[in-house]
């Protein structure tokens, strides 16, 4: 099962990715148009989206939002890919200690413009988005995909100088700011994957790739994240993971490589599908 955002309406997505079956007509009514609300009746909904339902209608991806717009709690783990920790400088963690958030504000749809702070220092950080599906507090690791929602393709856009500045760094400033959490294109539940412990992910930038991965090479696979942040914390229905990045970044490069105006940053999940991002410098 396939859920998005259209144009602020939730919407289940046919399985060729062209057509949308707006939830609330379909459901009578059962399930309201938030896209942000399904989240809270999340059992009773997918025992629902089981039923036949009508043709669904074209739609446009730049219509789309983020599948999971207004979270509670936007969590994110770094260092998460052995590679990236070792471009970045940093030894292979044994705990998912590096965490930080994102500010649900900066979260938006697939398609998007995006503006440059100044300082020329944004980077790319492709990654795989999970969103809660049940309440998930103390969660044993064996029983942990039973509160995923779903799985989405996910951009950390950093702005590298905000998020390492002071003598006590902290990253979620430089990450948070307008556009850069963008999501999509749709919310994907794990059934519908061959394999939801190894995806394969990566991004490039005016054509290039400069990312590619597996998540299978992550340090803590979602079960391991869930499990553990349910332990400090509960996870609510709704709430949204990113999961790290792959080795690829331009804060890693010799000499480093950031987004400029004009570029094109092209992001994708197999299995899942692609967010699109185009920068322009900032008007203020």
């Amino acid at each position: 099962m396939r859920i998005a955002n259209l144009k602020g309406r939730l919407v289940l997505v046919t399985a060729d990715g062209t057509g949308a079956v707006d939830v609330e007509r379909a459901s009578g009514g059962r399930f309201g148009p938030d896209p942000q609300a399904v989240y809270e009746q999340w059992a009773g909904f997918t025992a629902w989206a089981t039923e036949p339902l009508p043709a669904g209608e074209p739609f446009a991806v730049e219509d789309l939002g983020a599948p999971a717009p207004r979270p509670r709690q936007v969590l994110a783990i770094g260092l998460n890919y052995s590679k990236h920790a070792a471009e970045s400088g940093f030894a292979v963690p044994d705990a998912p200690t590096v965490m930080f958030t994102k500010w649900p504000s900066c979260l938006t749809g697939p398609v998007t413009t995006v503006e440059l702070p100044a300082g020329g220092s944004t980077d790319w950080e492709v990654e795989l988005v999970v969103v809660i599906g049940a309440t998930a507090r103390n969660v044993p690791q064996e029983r942990a995909w039973e509160h995923v929602a779903g799985l989405t393709v996910g951009q950390d856009l950093s702005e590298r100088v905000r998020q390492t500045a002071g003598p006590s760094p902290q990253f979620s400033l430089g990450k948070s700011l307008p556009g850069f959490g963008p999501t999509g294109p749709w919310l994907v539940t794990p059934d519908e994957l061959d394999d939801r412990d190894d995806l394969e992910l990566g991004c490039s930038v005016n054509g290039e790739e400069v990312q590619k991965g597996r998540t299978r090479e992550l340090i803590f696979s979602v079960p391991a994240m869930v499990s553990k942040l349910s332990a400090a914390l509960p996870l609510l229905p709704g709430d949204v993971l990113f999961t790290g990045t792959p080795a690829g970044v331009g804060m890693g490069r010799t000499p480093p490589r950031f987004l400029a105006p004009g570029d094109e940053l092209v992001s994708y999940v197999t299995g899942i599908g692609e967010l699109r991002q185009r920068f322009v410098a900032a008007t203020n």
